[in-house]
């Protein structure tokens, strides 16, 4: 979440250091050899999918994902040729989707939060949007991803998906006045994740975000 000007600044970067500290972020990330998180299994996620009138395409796996027109989400990368990873990459975008409709939605208890999310994936994406409903936020612009790499577990149940996140052109938006909070491009614009998928043991191709790593003001993501 990027940093606004006074009095947002102070909220969001306390709402920051929360994330990194519960939820392993900063810029120690998985070694070489081992994916950090692969020994943790999936969990039943916590709230089944609702009935929803959502367009087919923003029903993957039966959960509505839809977002309002202003809140646009790009995922600016190509699928690798293994399955597994090209699965557990779809559903790392779907995790940033669900997170999104819960800030629209202000409640971190959207299914498609259950459904993406387990474990430290489930704390990080509620975190983000308790932050956002109590001050006040919504969101609005574009939210680019972008530079995606993935690599398997050996035991083929964990993917760890890496990519940068461009916010400089997505905004923090006052849901009483719908005044947009700008800003002007600058590092703190730009942040590298690296997310540890697991496969839900029951759902066919369904993957769920457990950790979440973030590297804020990540240069080399400009």
């Amino acid at each position: 979440m990027k940093r606004r000007s006074l009095p947002v600044a102070a909220a969001l970067a306390a709402s920051a250091a929360l994330l990194l500290t519960a939820c392993g972020g900063g810029d120690d990330g998985p070694d070489n050899d081992k994916i950090a998180g692969a020994d943790q299994g999936s969990a039943t996620p916590e709230e089944s999918a609702k009935p929803s009138t959502a367009p087919a395409e923003d029903k993957p796996d039966g959960v509505d994902l839809s977002l309002p027109k202003d809140m646009n989400l790009v995922f600016d990368w190509e699928k690798p040729e293994n399955k597994n990873e090209a699965a557990a990459m779809d559903d790392a975008a779907n995790f940033f989707r669900a997170i999104y409709r819960g800030v629209d939605k202000r409640t971190a208890n959207d299914a498609a939060v259950a459904a993406y999310a387990t474990g430290g994936g489930l704390k990080y994406a509620r975190t983000q949007i308790e932050a956002w409903i109590e001050g006040g936020w919504t969101a609005t612009g574009t939210l680019r991803h972008y530079d995606a790499t993935t690599r398997s577990a050996e035991n083929g149940t964990s993917v760890e998906v890496a990519f940068c996140a461009d916010s400089s052109k997505f905004y923090g938006k006052e849901v009483e006045t719908n005044k947009v909070l700008t800003t002007n491009t600058s590092i703190e614009d730009f942040d590298h994740y690296k997310i540890i998928m697991v496969k839900y043991p029951t759902g066919e191709g369904l993957w769920q975000a457990s950790k979440v790593f973030v590297e804020t003001k990540a240069e080399k993501c400009q």
